[in-house]
């Protein structure tokens, strides 16, 4: 085999691999020798040797026979003498000045310590690119009840390390519910178990934004080249790249390309993968083929849990103040949606407080909040709310307000008592009286009956959160 040979095998790759696979994978291997009939030819790095060698091999032997050439097996060396196209390829990519414990970027991953990785592995995982981990999103501090509980067990579960056993790991849930939080100490738990992992943590914008920079740089083989070379990928927030055609094609080989090599990854997003408008739909099927969690809204006791916890992190930091009895439970009633307004607003009553001196007392607590509480007011009726629940279980609204005792419509009729009493102000006896009179009691067994249920039951976890969305919309 000569030289000539391999520039004709290279006009026949261009046309059937096409131009940009070309310049990515072809254009940067150099032919070097052939021997007994194994062709050697130098590449980059072992990651470019690999990627060649799993995707091209077939075709580069067949190219190469066709042309006359003699050669059994391909083999690639990494190119470690500063010649020729492979060592300027190699060049071409952007060298990271050297991190000190210091000044190192938290979330980029650690350079293996092994002394034994090739000088170019320790560069790539210097420039593997992320956002920053926040120290406060550890599993200590995740408060965990019923809605986040199966989440909890799951990240913890992956964060142990060992065989790839939730691959993807897929959690899902509306805003400020613990899905970033989550991701966080994951990373957290797995660099403090094993410092040399290359773990990146990033949001999909910024996966995004990373791509169509090395499209404009013409610089694709350096981004492939890093995501691909990672131990694990965490992408926060996936839906936006969602009807992002290129993007997507890139994401769907970069997922493919960690798991045939067994690197974990782990995402998150607002809604389950098959509900996701304007994702490809083999994207869908590769986020469902792991692990799919489902982070629940927050039930009160949860809302409660997280106060609590927040209280006794902020007094640390405010000595001398003191909260007044019920403002705690007043707060998780009121703010039920959203846990970063919950947690907001219990940091302004402490500035408020740190500032005039006084106790956080129910009076504050109304007043400093005004805005955040008008925004919470619950409008929704409780007639509202039968006909939304009639209509969606396919039940007469007379039915579901009668007396009938029979399962279709009781436990229907106890999902309206339970959306009743945590959308509505209205108290249990008023409740009652326009469930067709019935006791206060009935409301409270009625109630406890679904938040039991909702814990436990994945359907009627869903059948909740569903019709709040529609009664709050």
């Amino acid at each position: 085999m000569t030289h000539e040979i391999w520039g004709e095998v290279q006009d026949a790759l261009l046309h059937s691999v096409g131009e940009n696979n070309y310049k990515t994978w072809i254009r940067p291997l150099e032919f070097a020798t052939c021997e007994n009939g194994v062709a050697h030819f130098k590449v980059p790095t072992n990651f470019i040797g690999n990627w060649v060698n799993r995707n091209y091999s077939d075709q580069i032997l067949r190219h190469l026979h066709s042309a006359g050439a003699t050669v059994r097996r391909i083999e690639f060396d990494v190119c470690t003498g500063g010649s020729g196209r492979a060592a300027q390829a190699s060049a071409s990519a952007p060298v990271a000045a050297p991190a000190t414990a210091h000044d190192r970027d938290p979330a980029r991953p650690m350079a293996p310590r092994d002394t034994g990785h090739a000088a170019a592995d320790s560069d790539e995982a210097d420039l593997l690119p992320g956002a920053t981990l926040d120290g406060r999103f550890t599993f200590d501090r995740f408060v965990v009840g019923p809605p986040n509980e199966l989440a909890h067990a799951a990240a913890r579960r992956v964060s142990e390390g060992g065989p790839v056993t939730f691959n993807p790991l897929f959690l899902y849930g509306g805003v400020g519910l613990g899905k970033t939080h989550l991701m966080h100490a994951i990373a957290h738990q797995m660099r403090a178990r094993d410092p040399s992992l290359r773990i990146v943590y990033l949001s999909a914008e910024q996966f995004m934004y990373r791509f169509v920079q090395a499209l404009r740089d013409r610089d694709m083989m350096t981004f492939k080249q890093l995501f691909r070379s990672v131990d694990v990928l965490m992408v926060d927030d996936v839906q936006f790249i969602a009807g992002k055609d290129s993007t997507q094609d890139e994401f769907f080989h970069t997922f493919n390309a960690l798991v045939d090599q067994q690197k974990q990854i782990i995402i998150s997003g607002d809604r389950a993968p098959g509900e996701m408008e304007g994702m490809e739909d083999r994207i869908k099927s590769r986020l469902q083929c792991g692990l799919v969690v489902d982070l629940h809204p927050t039930d009160y006791e949860l809302r409660l849990g997280i106060l609590q916890q927040k209280v006794d992190f902020y007094a640390a930091q405010y000595p001398g103040l003191s909260i007044a009895p019920g403002v705690l439970e007043f707060l998780a009633h009121r703010i039920s949606t959203n846990v970063r307004v919950l947690e907001g607003a219990l940091v302004r009553l402490f500035a408020m407080a740190s500032l005039v001196g006084r106790e956080i007392t129910m009076d504050m607590t109304q007043d400093c909040l005004a805005d955040v509480l008008r925004v919470s007011e619950r409008k929704v009726t409780v007639e509202e709310i039968q006909r939304r629940v009639s209509d969606h279980y396919n039940i007469r609204l007379s039915e579901l307000i009668g007396p009938t005792r029979v399962r279709n419509v009781a436990r229907p009729r106890q999902i309206a008592m339970y959306l009743s009493k945590t959308l509505t102000s209205r108290s249990l006896p008023e409740i009652g009286r326009r469930f067709g009179g019935r006791d206060h009691t009935t409301i409270m067994h009625g109630v406890k009956r679904i938040e039991d249920l909702r814990g436990r039951d994945s359907q009627v976890a869903e059948d909740l959160e569903m019709l709040r969305r529609l009664l709050e919309a």
